[in-house]
């Protein structure tokens, strides 16, 4: 039986990782100077393997899922990481997203979790998706509502706009279809049924579900990489990582497509490389890249222990 949960840590890690040194680079540089493995130093000034925040606050989400998940307790994880360094790849934090900081500044203050995170629009950043993967796995065998509802606390602690929330809900659900064993293609189709109908029966506004057309209603698959973005915005990480899923054909493929996209070269790399996992098995993970992987072997602890 796979260990999904050590499948998609690793797989998150590995694909933030190949996006750490790159950083903010645009992607003509990109195109002239194709990230092929990992690398060391560039945009952060890290050591090879070295990991972000996108994996940092997934692992705090994925120790709460194994201590039995509690929002206070998952709180209290992110605080520590912001302040002492906790599940920190060297013992520091190099990089943090405003909103995120912003939501755990709140925390600190004592606000409630699923009240902390930014609710304006402005708001829609990718910072709770990068790190809700593990989430699936506590509730891909609940109702359609619960799984809702447990998506929409977890990414509420720093990320409260229905957009997100919509966001990472997309991408557990594709994630649920992928550990049933569904095809990519059959995931994607399904979800355009599925997922339409449960906004609609949410009473969410059209306007929001609309921001997700190209998702719910097109092909993505069929979309010229030029009109692909890959900035910060919840939308445009969710699209480009569903994008290079769906235009690749391996987890190597899959991560270094999402990297060499540009710009948000971390989060892209960390939101695909977590669902390539699923979908090609930890064995299809590079093994010189895994070799090279900050704090592996704590990862691979924490993931035997859900």
């Amino acid at each position: 039986m796979p260990n999904h949960f050590q499948t998609i840590l690793i797989g998150t890690a590995v694909g933030d990782a190949l996006g750490v040194p790159v950083e903010f680079e645009p992607r003509a540089k990109l195109k002239a100077n194709a990230v092929t493995d990992m690398r060391e130093y560039g945009a952060h000034h890290q050591p090879k393997g070295t990991w972000s925040d996108d994996t940092s606050l997934m692992l705090c989400l994925a120790e709460s899922l194994v201590e039995g998940l509690d929002l206070n307790k998952l709180a209290q994880k992110f605080i520590a990481w912001k302040n002492d360094n906790f599940w920190t790849p060297h013992g520091w934090v190099f990089d943090i997203g405003i909103g995120t900081r912003v939501a755990i500044e709140r925390l600190e203050d004592g606000e409630l979790p699923e009240l902390a995170g930014g609710f304006e629009e402005m708001d829609n950043g990718n910072g709770s998706l990068m790190r809700i993967l593990p989430l699936i796995l506590y509730t891909k065998d609940l109702d359609i509502g619960l799984r809702f509802e447990w998506t929409k606390k977890v990414s509420s602690l720093t990320h409260a706009h229905v957009r997100s929330l919509m966001a990472c809900f997309y991408y557990l659900e594709f994630a649920k279809k992928i550990i049933e064993g569904k095809d990519k293609f059959e995931a994607y189709i399904e979800l355009q049924t599925e997922l339409f109908q449960y906004f609609q029966s949410r009473k969410i506004n059209p306007l929001e579900i609309q921001k997700f057309s190209r998702l719910l209603f097109d092909d993505i698959s069929k979309v010229e990489e030029d009109k692909i973005q890959s900035s910060g915005y919840v939308i445009h990480t969710l699209e480009a990582s569903i994008w290079c899923l769906l235009t690749t054909n391996s987890y190597e493929e899959a991560v270094l497509k999402a990297v060499n996209l540009g710009h948000d070269t971390d989060t892209t790399g960390a939101v695909t490389g977590g669902l390539g996992g699923l979908m090609y098995g930890f064995d299809a993970i590079p093994t010189e890249w895994l070799n090279v992987l900050a704090r592996k072997e704590d990862i691979i602890k924490l993931s035997n222990q859900l």
